[in-house]
């Protein structure tokens, strides 16, 4: 049995989109054990509260570096815990080529009374901080859209052996994992050293990063 370790980092205004994320990956289990994979869902909720020899952050950046895949949800803000949490992602997949690294933005409406100022400021520091980075985020409207697409991902890491599902993924089981784009985020992943060498957005199209985004 193979464990493809996947590490789900979010603030807690999505504690739903959390909960939705784990029945998705409990769902795809029933698939994907019969053929020898087990898709391991580590969450914050899953450690205890109690007493440490260390900070408790900690113990989630060591389980971050040992995740095959890090997934990231934010919406109104990102919370100084939360970016630290993609920091260790980034900095292990700079070391290592792992984690592969998606991040998700629900695009919700919002009241312009409910809005926190330094909240915003963070979340669109954080916005142009990936963008330098070349990688852009992934939008989502509903739970439904987002399992959606992620899905769709992890279909494409099984077709290119990342994760071998199938008898094709097991035949490429040795080959890279290069960068796919099915919409309008893309994932951190592959052989390259920096973030959105190429991203495949369908056939034809090919996005290079120093074409840039508007």
């Amino acid at each position: 049995m193979r464990t493809i370790q996947l590490f789900l980092a979010s603030s807690s205004e999505l504690k739903a989109d959390r909960e939705q994320f784990e029945l998705f990956i409990s769902r795809r289990n029933k698939q994907s054990v019969p053929k020898q994979v087990y898709l391991k869902l580590i969450i914050w909720e899953d450690f205890l509260d109690a007493m440490s020899r260390t900070r408790l952050q900690d113990e989630y950046n060591q389980a971050i570096k040992a995740c095959d895949i890090f997934v990231m949800l934010f919406c109104t803000k990102v919370g100084m815990y939360t970016e630290e949490e993609f920091n260790t992602a980034f900095g292990q997949f700079q070391a290592t080529q792992k984690p592969l690294i998606y991040t998700y933005f629900k695009d919700a409406t919002i009241s312009l009374s409910a809005i926190n100022e330094d909240d915003l400021t963070s979340l669109l520091a954080f916005k142009k901080r990936l963008k330098a980075l070349g990688h852009f985020h992934t939008p989502y409207t509903t739970t439904e859209s987002l399992l959606l697409h992620f899905g769709q991902q992890l279909d494409k890491l099984a077709d290119q052996g990342f994760i071998p599902l199938n008898s094709l993924a097991a035949a490429t089981a040795t080959s890279g994992v290069s960068q796919h784009h099915s919409g309008t985020g893309d994932n951190i992943g592959g052989d390259q050293t920096k973030i959105g060498r190429q991203i495949i957005m369908g056939p034809g199209s090919v996005y290079h990063e120093n074409k840039g985004k508007d």
